[in-house]
């Protein structure tokens, strides 16, 4: 189950981007950016990051997770549009030369801090 590690890398990444001066910091809420196509089970990486986050200021966040729509571009005639399906060929001018602007990503998008 590779959410294990995707969840050890998002727990890395917010921990490190809570300041240093901030007194016992609590995670209220993590907002990711997950694309389509980055095969990655929501409610498996929700229980992933809860295990993980155990006895860090991370327990108990809330996750919130926005998916991320697959976006391409066409090469040739610079369409871009939104697919569902995996034939990438460009719906406008049929080419194949397309590239991926959008629908693989896992990100961070914010973190909320508690006001305690």
């Amino acid at each position: 189950m590779h959410e294990m590690g995707i969840a050890q890398q998002l727990v890395t990444i917010a921990l490190d981007a809570i300041p240093d001066d901030i007194e016992n910091p609590r995670v209220e809420k993590m907002n990711l950016r997950i694309g389509k196509l980055a095969a990655v089970v929501a409610h498996s990486l929700s229980f992933c990051l809860e295990v993980i986050a155990r006895e860090t200021p991370l327990e108990g966040a809330e996750l919130i997770i926005d998916e991320v729509p697959v976006c391409l571009h066409c090469e040739s005639c610079n369409h871009e549009w939104q697919t569902d399906t995996p034939a990438f060929g460009c719906p406008a001018c049929k080419n194949g030369q397309v590239t991926m602007i959008s629908g693989r990503e896992i990100e961070i998008s914010s973190i909320e801090l508690a006001d305690d």
